[in-house]
């Protein structure tokens, strides 16, 4: 069993990286459904929640069925960050998440996200800022420092220890290299591996098939792993990475039947939370990574694009079972055009 606070998670928890514009209720639904063991809403901004921003505000939406969920929170500001952490522990989520990982300009250039990663000792002090101001667990999420001339994980991880946090998700790539180029999991071993460090460390990056996940947990030793792109389109990853750990077998992919049962259920959910006409529009965005790897699709997704009823929805969806009864496409990650992947998907 991990421990984060009072919330007990299994001996080898997955957690579900928040991601803007991706991980919102709908898709934290489909995740749970499919066995993540923690979720975390979209990153929120302080300065958004303080000036009562509707886009924040939203975020902050949780739901019973999703627990245990943290809501994650990004700033410069002590003060700030220490007004959202109330603000955030008014809605009674499982924990409180910090952002010191997002690599995107618009989040870096206000000294927040990965932005902090060049001054530690402004991290710590937000990082107190938080813990001053909530009774809930305090985690973080990080990357391995600003470039690789900084790589100063050991040091922060320690450093964050000290004061308060209880749980620490890295994500092995420097601000630097964004999203490009392979995860190193070397120094997260080495933070795990510290006789000083007692907290859960949670290792993410690059983790896109249960092989790897198995591979990862035995030779970096981490507590549990968090998985972000690799979801988007195939919550599946979630169950199939579970199955594998425990019986060295592969589980039997998704069906058509199953995929299109997922798509309904995440398109019903986003219509329930957002509205019928937003809730179709926003889920327009999904449909892509959903049918990856689908012979013909094109006419399909282009068709859906444009309905806007749930009845005409689903009539397609119904139509696309028959046509694909049967085939089984290869598993193919989320990808993105070069900088505009999901933010801070880390």
């Amino acid at each position: 069993m991990v421990k984060i606070g009072k919330i007990e998670l299994p001996a080898f928890p997955l957690l579900l990286a928040p991601m803007e514009d991706v991980s919102d209720p709908p898709f934290r639904a489909v995740c749970k459904d499919n066995g993540t063991d923690l979720m975390y809403t979209e990153f929120i901004s302080s300065e958004g929640l303080i000036r009562d921003a509707i886009k924040s505000r939203q975020k902050l939406d949780i739901f019973e069925e999703e627990r245990p969920v943290g809501i994650q929170i990004f700033g410069g500001d002590e003060e700030a960050m220490a007004m959202s952490a109330q603000i955030v522990s008014t809605v009674n989520p499982d924990l409180v998440d910090i952002n010191f990982g997002c690599p995107v300009k618009k989040v870096v250039s206000k000294g927040a996200g990965a932005g902090v990663l060049k001054d530690i000792d402004l991290m710590v002090r937000l990082t107190e800022a938080v813990v001053r101001g909530t009774n809930l667990p305090v985690t973080v999420k990080t990357r391995l420092g600003w470039d690789h001339d900084s790589l100063n994980i050991l040091e922060v991880a320690e450093r964050l220890q000290d004061v308060g946090i209880q749980a620490l998700s890295i994500h092995g790539r420097t601000r630097a290299q964004m999203y490009k180029g392979h995860a190193d999991w070397t120094l997260i071993g080495k933070v795990k591996e510290n006789p000083r460090i007692k907290i859960p460390i949670f290792g993410n990056g690059d983790i896109d098939s249960p092989e790897k996940a198995v591979e990862y947990k035995n030779r970096y030793g981490v507590d549990g792993l968090m998985i972000g792109r690799a979801a988007i389109g195939y919550p599946w990853i979630f169950r199939e990475i579970k199955h594998f750990e425990k019986t060295g077998e592969y589980l039997a992919p998704p069906t058509i039947q199953e995929r299109i049962d997922v798509i309904k259920k995440h398109l019903t959910q986003s219509m329930k939370w957002k509205g019928d006409t937003l809730g179709i529009l926003e889920m327009r965005r999904h449909y892509a990574n959903y049918l990856k790897g689908f012979p013909s699709v094109k006419e399909f997704r282009n068709i859906l694009v444009n309905l806007k009823t749930y009845p005409e929805i689903e009539e397609v969806l119904d139509k696309m079972i028959v046509r694909y009864d049967g085939f089984i496409p290869d598993r193919i990650m989320a990808s993105y055009p070069e900088g505009n992947e999901p933010s801070c998907s880390i």
